[in-house]
């Protein structure tokens, strides 16, 4: 029997077999897609059973913990979720810029002026034609003569190349080859100096206290040339701390070894607020304070060179009301010999003592026993 045959139109005409092929497959197509509902429906309600069986469990055994179980699994469940927390990051601290511990005794700040209070210094022992005594734990200027007159520092410069460069250096250890540059420099302008040969290899340790012990223009030199790479630079630099410390409209200098310039001066006041400056930082006071020093041995000086601070050891012995822990000298013709000096009294007050135009580096000495003997006590 050809099926076929038992497929006709609604006209009651037989299907060719194009037609009769055509609607096979639409009832094909259909029969299938009942089938695979079918399937799907029949997996989605196994799903579901699965589900509901599952969580039934679940309920049940959460149910069955102790209560001594609970707090683990929640600690368990916090160390999960509490983020870690980054490590903090410490700050480098540069040593070179530590306070002293006498810094902390100080008054704060670089303004001072000659009061009403202040005495003026009338003493015949202190022939120095200028001279200043400051408290520094209340900033008053105790007693003066004729401080706020410009003045050329000399070599009392070298305490703020000597403070310039401490806040500039990282590493004591480092190095700088003297050059003929520098040698010829030092000799022309007839400066003072440590010895060190044209060549040799110096520590930054050794340019410091050579810079203030021996009151060495080659240290201060081979400073300024070490850390900004020429004189000039550090000049600046120097002049741009003066502004720091509100000194610049005062002070101003051209050279950082004190080689007399009219446009290098400042008061006594600016000088006692340099020191102070210096005093605060705890490499330049302990560099000011020491009395002797050995720089490090080289080829050219296999033993090193011994240095001394004359002021400090000159004056260690004398009657001060208290003892000197730092001083810088300094002499050139028109400004005669100068002397900065720190002490810390008897009583443990803190006094900066300046002078300048003294006859001689004795007379110098002697007019600072004098004004501490005299005005601090």
């Amino acid at each position: 029997m050809d099926l076929k045959n038992n497929y006709r139109n609604r006209d009651g005409s037989r299907l060719t077999i194009t037609e009769y092929k055509k609607r096979r497959k639409k009832e094909i197509i259909l029969h299938l897609s009942i089938v695979g509902i079918a399937i799907i429906l029949i997996i989605a309600s196994i799903v579901s059973i699965t589900i509901k069986l599952r969580s039934k469990k679940n309920t049940d055994t959460q149910a069955e913990v102790t209560e001594n179980d609970a707090p683990e699994i929640n600690i368990v469940e916090t160390d999960i979720m509490e983020p870690e927390s980054e490590p903090e990051i410490e700050e480098e601290v540069n040593p070179f810029l530590e306070a002293s511990e006498d810094a902390a005794s100080f008054f704060s700040g670089y303004d001072i002026s000659i009061s009403d209070d202040s005495t003026y210094i009338s003493s015949e022992n202190v022939l120095s034609n200028y001279a200043l005594l400051v408290n520094l734990d209340t900033g008053n200027v105790v007693a003066s003569k004729d401080a706020n007159v410009r003045i050329n520092p000399a070599s009392m410069t070298k305490i703020l190349t000597l403070l310039v460069a401490a806040e500039h250096i990282t590493d004591l250890d480092d190095t700088f080859d003297m050059t003929q540059a520098i040698g010829d420099f030092v000799f022309k302008n007839d400066c003072s100096a440590v010895g060190f040969s044209v060549g040799e290899t110096v520590t930054v340790k050794d340019m410091l206290f050579g810079t203030i012990l021996p009151s060495g223009g080659d240290a201060a030199m081979c400073l300024a040339e070490y850390i900004a790479g020429s004189q000039e630079a550090f000049v600046d630099m120097m002049n741009q701390k003066l502004s720091e410390l509100g000194l610049s409209d005062t002070a101003h200098f051209t050279n950082c070894i004190g080689i007399y310039n009219e446009d290098h001066y400042c008061t006594l006041l600016d000088m006692a607020m340099i020191l102070k400056a210096a005093e605060e930082n705890s490499l330049c006071h302990e560099v000011l304070n020491a009395r002797t020093y050995t720089t490090s041995a080289t080829t050219e000086h296999p033993e090193g060179i011994t240095v001394s601070n004359w002021f400090m050891r000159r004056i260690e012995d004398k009657d001060t009301h208290g003892e000197v822990m730092g001083a810088k000298t300094g002499f050139v013709v028109q400004s005669g010999c100068c002397g900065a000096s720190y002490q810390i009294s008897n009583d443990g007050t803190h006094y900066i003592c300046v002078t300048a135009d003294a006859w001689s580096s004795w007379r110098c000495i002697y007019d600072h026993v004098e004004i501490y003997d005299v005005y601090t006590s």
